[in-house]
């Protein structure tokens, strides 16, 4: 159950990414969480599955860490593609 804790941890490091990052508007509101929350859970699950228990500190702190670490150039580069996407697809339809 204590996974959920680490899915919301998740999604609000990618809240956080979404709102404190550039270009918020070439991207989704919902894009940074959903990373964040599912490298949040996978991290969780993972160590859980390695015999990593819910007492160790270890667990909650890597698993709250790892979506900021991901999230952060996941979203920049996001986000840089996008714009790159977007003046590609201008200049072929000719709009200013």
């Amino acid at each position: 159950m204590e996974i959920v804790l680490a899915l919301l941890f998740g999604a609000v490091a990618g809240l956080l990414v979404h709102y404190t990052l550039p270009g918020r508007d070439t991207r989704g509101a919902a894009l940074a969480p959903l990373i964040g929350a599912v490298v949040g859970g996978g991290v969780w699950m993972v160590l859980t599955w390695l015999g990593w228990t819910t007492d160790n500190g270890w667990l909650w702190l890597t698993s709250i860490a790892a979506p900021l670490v991901v999230s952060y150039p996941a979203v920049a580069v996001l986000t840089r593609r996008r714009h790159a996407v977007d003046d590609r697809e201008r200049r072929r339809l000719r709009i200013a």
